[in-house]
């Protein structure tokens, strides 16, 4: 039984050393750096995009719709 919880706590001492060795490993910390302001950058430019499909869709197309089918419709 004592072999036993001897085995326990080796498996455990070695399972708290790996990781605190992961946690303080900071070989991907630039990776990482980079996905995150990929994501940021594909976030705030899919927002761009939005905002300026609704723009266009609300006041530009209109506009530029009515003008062209006033130049069609000239009764001149």
């Amino acid at each position: 039984m004592q072999n036993l919880i001897n085995k326990v706590q080796v498996k455990t001492a070695v399972a708290i050393v790996r990781a605190k060795a992961a946690l303080s490993n900071r070989s991907g910390q630039g990776a990482l750096d980079t996905a995150i302001q990929v994501l940021i950058s594909i976030v705030l430019g899919a927002l761009i995009l939005g905002g300026l499909y609704l723009i266009l869709n609300a006041t530009v197309l209109p506009t530029i719709t009515d003008r062209i089918k006033d130049m069609f419709n000239y009764h001149g």
